[in-house]
């Protein structure tokens, strides 16, 4: 099988600062990877490069290849706007707009031109559906997004991003500010939408990446130091660095 998102020998510089270290990975269609490793190592760098959101850093530079469905999406051919429909992207804290449930998301369909109200309506729905909150929300939707809870408001977010219909959702430690409960809840929702989508997902908590993840990659220093199989890599680390970094050692 082909993999969906293909990365050769990045490195990437800020300025004078060498930040991502010839890292070389590979991530299957329909698998969640975990990108783990202590504060800085460059786990989040390395996944906002798979929607060029660090193109906005001024003494950023990039060398080497990402392919996302084997295109280069740092060849200069590429219009961002487009990447970035098929690559969504989900924040640390819940970043809903202040406006309603239903302009929260139907926003990036609006920016495309689409107005239909038939079709808003059923991607409404059908998202909100996706992503299990559409019985809590369905006689709100044009209250404000802020008023709901934070796990309400992150899964808002989420159904926001699933409504451009990417094919890969990036997820920047999505449950950093939720209560254990809603923490849950996405964790259960990031298995049902592994379905339809690719996910990448950033967490500082080994014991999500554990739940949630098919495949984990051990961040350290910018550099990759282990990718692997998530269970064979928490119980059979080949490096020792990651047996003790998974041990609570450093970190």
């Amino acid at each position: 099988m082909q993999a969906k998102i293909i990365s050769k020998n990045v490195n990437v510089y800020y300025g004078t600062n060498h930040v991502i270290k010839n890292v070389s990975l590979d991530i299957m269609p329909n698998e969640v990877v975990a990108f783990i490793g202590p504060s800085g190592c460059g786990k989040s760098t390395f996944l906002r490069l798979l929607n060029r959101m660090n193109d906005f850093i001024e003494s950023f530079k990039m060398e080497g290849e990402i392919l996302i469905d084997n295109e280069d999406i740092y060849d200069s051919k590429i219009k961002v706007e487009e990447l970035r429909k098929k690559v969504g992207m989900v924040f640390q804290k819940p970043n809903p707009f202040p406006k309603s449930i239903y302009e929260n998301i139907v926003y990036g369909l609006r920016i495309q031109g689409i107005n239909d109200k038939k079709y808003l309506d059923s991607v409404v729905e059908k998202t909100l559906q996706q992503v299990g909150i559409w019985n809590e929300v369905k006689d709100k939707l044009h209250q404000s997004a802020m008023a709901l809870s934070g796990g309400q408001q992150q899964r808002i977010c989420i159904a926001r991003t699933l409504a451009v219909e990417p094919s890969v959702v990036l997820m920047d430690e999505p449950t950093s500010a939720l209560d254990p409960i809603s923490t849950a809840t996405i964790e259960e929702l990031i298995y049902q939408l592994k379905k339809q989508y690719t996910i990448v997902i950033v967490t500082h908590n080994m014991q999500q990446a554990g739940r949630v993840s098919d495949r984990t990659a051990f961040f350290y220093m910018g550099e990759l130091i282990e990718y692997n199989d998530t269970r064979e890599l928490f119980t059979n680390p080949k490096v020792e660095l990651t047996q003790k970094y998974i041990t609570g050692r450093f970190g």
